[in-house]
């Protein structure tokens, strides 16, 4: 009898973190080491927010929180989606979890059944694929393209949908890709949607505010898909929060309730200073991180500029969050500095061998001809990173 359980074991290890472990490593090791492996803004948590967790410090908030969050916080998303995204929500639609991960494992747990299919345009978020497998369900997964900037169409989900079809989940903006769907793209998503009305969808906009392109849109604002739609969201990535924990989701009310029940079982409630610091984040006006998101933009340019000067790097223009996902497979089967690389994983690890720059492999996201580049990291670094990478496959 295994030690380890069969659903352990058949678990993949998350690519981007066991990259940036690697990365963390060979710095201790004293190597000068450039990560741009994860998803992970470089900005500090601005101040008003700091403050607003040292004045719940100092107001001895230290208790157990109530498990789907703070009723303050409940009503700071509130209005926070309602500002934002045009969606109404009430309390018992609310459910604040430990990020927007949790969020999601919640949302697995208490909908998957055995045998359910999820779909899953790739690429996805690294967890996505696991997470459904690990709740007994099946990965559906739907193959962009680069010239389409890697964005599932309506004719794509229609051909996916089978009767063990029970969710989609997808991110906009997109990690990996940056690709954000407009309002019409979503509808048209959404028109599919209508024929398959037991369908249910898992929108994912922890990106929501670092968009450069016409605004964001959610599945949700669509009356006819409001009851079917599951957003996810939280403050890890526009508001330089990862390390704080908190995720949230707007919901059904009885998807919401199951994911109360199933949390407060898991985790019970998270963090009470981070919540209480994110009640001044959800109130402030998006405005207040712009600066975050106009730096992000000039450096998505910076970086596209620098990779069309290397040959075999195809890439487009991403509208959103802080990656770009170029096409390196031009490379495959060729040789380089003695080694040869078969796959996106070889030419990823060949990067951090020979350059000691830290990219993620494709593969991890379902997306076998690429790899991914985050650009939350300063310009000097990232203009260091693409001379080095560019002198290593010339």
């Amino acid at each position: 009898m295994s030690l380890l359980s069969e659903r352990v074991l058949k678990m993949s290890t998350s690519a981007t973190l066991a990259m940036a472990a690697k990365a963390r490593e060979l710095k201790a090791e004293g190597k000068d080491i450039i990560s741009l492996s994860l998803g992970e803004p470089d900005f500090n948590t601005p101040d008003f927010i700091k403050d607003a967790a040292i004045k719940a410090i100092n107001d001895n908030y230290n208790s157990y929180t109530p498990v789907d969050g703070y009723v303050e916080l409940k009503e700071a998303i509130i209005t926070k989606f309602k500002r934002d995204n045009n969606l109404t929500y009430t309390l018992p639609q609310i459910v604040v979890s430990t990020g927007a991960k949790q969020c999601l494992a919640n949302i697995a747990a208490t909908m998957i059944n055995p045998g359910d299919e999820v779909i899953l345009p790739c690429p996805y978020w690294v967890s996505y694929n696991d997470i459904v497998k690990l709740n007994e369900g099946v990965p559906v997964e739907v193959k962009t393209t680069i010239e389409n900037d890697f964005k599932m169409t309506a004719s794509q989900l229609e051909a996916a949908i089978t009767p063990k079809t029970k969710m989609l989940w997808y991110s906009s903006p997109c990690n990996p890709s940056g690709s954000v769907y407009s309002e019409q793209e979503l509808r048209d998503l959404a028109d599919v949607l209508q024929k398959h009305p037991n369908i249910y969808v898992v929108s994912d906009e922890i990106y929501e505010h670092i968009n450069f392109g016409e605004g964001h849109a959610s599945m949700a604002q669509f009356e006819d898909m409001y009851n079917r739609t599951i957003t996810v969201n939280g403050v890890s990535k526009a508001f330089a929060m990862t390390g704080w924990r908190i995720g949230f989701i707007g919901a059904p009310t009885e998807i919401a309730r199951a994911c109360n029940k199933m949390q407060g079982q898991v985790t019970s409630g998270a963090n009470c200073i981070a919540q209480r610091a994110v009640i001044t984040a959800m109130e402030a006006d998006p405005s207040t991180i712009k600066y975050m998101v106009d730096e992000f933009k000039v450096r998505r340019d910076l970086v596209l500029n620098l990779l069309k000067d290397i040959e075999g790097f195809k890439t487009n223009t991403p509208e959103g969050a802080f990656y770009v996902l170029p096409d390196i497979s031009s490379y495959f089967g060729k040789t380089l500095r003695g080694k040869t690389i078969n796959n996106a994983t070889d030419f990823s690890l060949y990067l951090l061998e020979e350059t000691l720059v830290a990219t993620v492999t494709g593969e991890a996201f379902g997306n076998a001809n690429t790899i991914r580049i985050s650009y939350a990291a300063s310009q000097e670094e990232l203009i260091e990173a693409i001379k080095r990478i560019k002198e290593a496959v010339s």
